[in-house]
Parts: structure tokens; C-alpha cells; sequence
């Protein structure tokens, strides 16, 4: 069982400790949403008694083990195609939105000072750019004194949905991204100098560590650490800045059952103020599950947070799923669970 206390403390949330939670329910998979749902399990704690134990080991892990049927629930970021979730039995469904942020480790500069397009983020992830003072960087930020300094990639080592939704916002917006590495929850990073951390935390702490680096962390990550972030210009060609505003822009003009298992992609959204790779997290469950007092537990838990939760949500700068989408997950995907 992963040390939730240790990996609290890396996250900077205040939750219980690891010794106070009731084993009740048990979930694993993506660290992108990780510390929302440790806020919201720390409430419904609080509030009913039952406690949740969430394993923030990536989606890959988390997908992994609810095929195992090893956890109540399994959480990534890389949704599940429809034809696989017929296969293995299972539904899914959003539980939070959130986005994936550039972060980097440049002295000199505040959050969001600096600005870059994704046609240019593309080909440093590629290592065709390798240092800060490039020319291309440059352009887009006139007046700025950038550094004489190398570019370290810092990226997911483990199977990652957070990797997943980059990688498909990088195809998206680049034809040599698309054509040469492509969008996976694992893929080959071409960039001479790069860098692998386990979890969003380990990349958060490798960015913070490497002078020069560059990654992508989830934002709630980005606030925590206080970290260094870079605006995006999005499909409209404005910069904006991440936060649940611009992520809820994103996902305003979303059709979720328009794939099998609600699994859509929302990166390069249009919307002039839509942050561009902006996403949802999935829960995956069992639809004849093996415990079904666990799994009626499980939802439960996700009821309440739909309703109760939103206000957590906002701290954290993600974005509750709003009542509408809330209710027809309530009528189309949970009665399909025998409980």
C-alpha cells in the first residue's frame, strides 16, 4: 500500500494521516486529481465516518489494478476506449476537471510573465530547441532578457494520463509531434537532455531542482510548490493564464456522451479565454462489481462530492462537473452498476 502520508507531504496538503483512514473504500490510479479527491476524502471522513484510501500511482498503475480488481475504483486521465471498457465490464465516468501546465526553472521571472505557443513548446519537448535565448522564444517575448542557458525536458517516468493529455494537445498543434512521437500515456521523449519523475510530484520536484528545466504538472501542483508557469497561447490566439476559469471555458462547449465512456478530449479548445489543455479525470468501475456494499460505498462518496465538493474544487482551481452532466451520470452511467 502506497505511504499516504508521505506522499501528502510531498503534495503540500494538509489531510489526516495515513494511520486515520478507514480502508472502507479503496482506489488507485492518476496523481493528476490526487489532491482534490485527499480534500474531498478528508471531508467525507469527517462528515460520514467512511474513509477512503486512494493510491496516487498514475493512471497506467490505476488501470491496472482496477482490471486486477485489486481497488473499488480506478481513476486515469487517459480515457478508457468504449471498446475496451465493453471488453473488461466497466463504465466511466468524469470526476473533476483540471489542466496541465508548463512549468519551468528560469531566475528572474514571475509566473506567467512569460508567454509561448505551442508550435514552439512542441519542438523543445522535441530537443529542436535548446536553449532559452532561442530566437523563436525570444520573439514572443520582446524585452525580456532571456538567459544563455540549456533547456532540460523534465517528463513522466511512469505510465501517465497527465502524459496522455499532453501529449495529445502536442499532436493537436504540431504535424512533426504527431508524425515523429505522438500522444500516449507512455511515449519515447526525444530530447537529448530530459529528465523522468514519478508522478506529477516528481515532476513538480525535478522542475523545482533543474536549473533551465521545463515540464508539465498538474495545476493544483503548480499552486503548492509555487512554481513558475508559462502563459499558453490557445486556438484563438490569446494568451491566457491557467486557472478554473479558463478551464471551465475549456470545457464549456464539451459533448460527453458523444464518445463511448464519456472519454472526449478537450485540448485546443476554441473559446478566447479557454486554457488549452485543459481535461477531465475519469473513474472507472465495475459494472457487476465482486463487492457490491464497496462499490455502493464508492459511489456514494462520488455523489457526495458532485454535490458537496464544488467549494474544495475551487480552492484547488479545478472545476466541479456542473449539476446538469452530474444527474445524467447519475442516470445514465451509475444505474448501469449492480449494487
Amino acid at each position: 500500500m502506497l505511504k499516504l502520508k508521505s506522499v501528502m507531504a510531498a503534495v503540500g496538503l494538509s489531510v489526516l494521516a495515513a494511520t486515520t483512514w478507514a480502508a472502507d473504500i479503496t482506489g488507485a490510479g492518476a496523481t493528476f486529481p490526487y489532491p482534490i479527491y485527499a480534500k474531498w476524502a478528508e471531508a467525507y471522513k469527517k462528515e460520514t465516518g467512511t474513509g477512503l484510501n486512494y493510491q496516487s500511482i498514475g493512471s497506467s498503475g490505476g488501470i491496472r489494478q482496477i482490471r486486477a480488481k485489486t481497488v473499488t475504483f480506478g481513476a486515469s486521465d487517459a480515457p478508457v476506449p468504449g471498446a475496451d471498457l465493453d471488453k473488461d465490464g466497466m463504465v466511466q465516468f468524469p470526476a473533476i476537471i483540471g489542466g496541465t501546465v508548463p512549468v519551468v526553472n528560469l531566475e528572474g521571472f514571475k509566473p506567467g510573465e512569460l508567454r509561448i505557443t505551442g508550435p514552439v513548446m512542441a519542438e523543445m519537448f522535441m530537443g529542436k530547441i535548446t536553449k532559452w535565448n532561442d530566437a523563436k522564444f525570444v520573439a514572443l517575448n520582446p524585452g525580456k532578457k532571456l538567459p544563455d542557458q540549456a533547456i532540460t525536458v523534465v517528463h513522466r517516468a511512469d505510465g501517465s494520463g497527465t502524459t496522455y493529455n499532453w501529449t495529445d494537445y502536442l499532436t493537436a498543434i504540431s504535424k512533426e509531434w504527431a508524425d515523429t512521437v505522438g500522444k500516449g500515456a507512455a511515449v519515447k521523449w526525444p530530447a537529448a537532455s530530459s529528465v523522468g519523475g514519478k508522478g506529477n510530484e516528481g515532476v513538480a520536484a525535478n522542475v523545482n531542482r533543474v536549473k533551465g528545466a521545463i515540464g508539465y504538472v498538474e495545476y493544483a501542483y503548480v499552486k503548492k510548490n509555487n512554481m513558475n508557469f508559462l502563459q499558453l497561447q490557445n486556438a484563438d490566439g490569446k494568451y491566457v493564464s491557467p486557472d478554473d476559469t479558463t478551464f471551465a471555458a475549456a470545457a464549456a462547449g464539451a459533448d460527453w456522451f458523444s464518445v463511448p465512456g464519456m472519454g472526449i478530449s478537450m485540448v485546443n479548445a476554441k473559446g478566447a479565454t479557454s486554457w488549452p489543455v485543459s481535461t477531465a479525470s475519469f473513474i472507472l468501475m465495475y459494472k457487476d462489481p465482486s463487492d457490491k456494499n464497496l462499490s455502493k460505498e464508492a459511489i456514494k462518496f462520488f455523489d457526495w462530492a458532485f454535490k458537496s465538493g464544488k467549494g474544495l474544487a475551487t480552492e484547488l482551481d479545478y472545476v466541479a462537473l456542473p449539476d446538469a452532466l452530474t444527474k445524467q451520470i447519475r442516470e445514465r452511467v451509475w444505474t448501469q452498476i449492480k449494487n
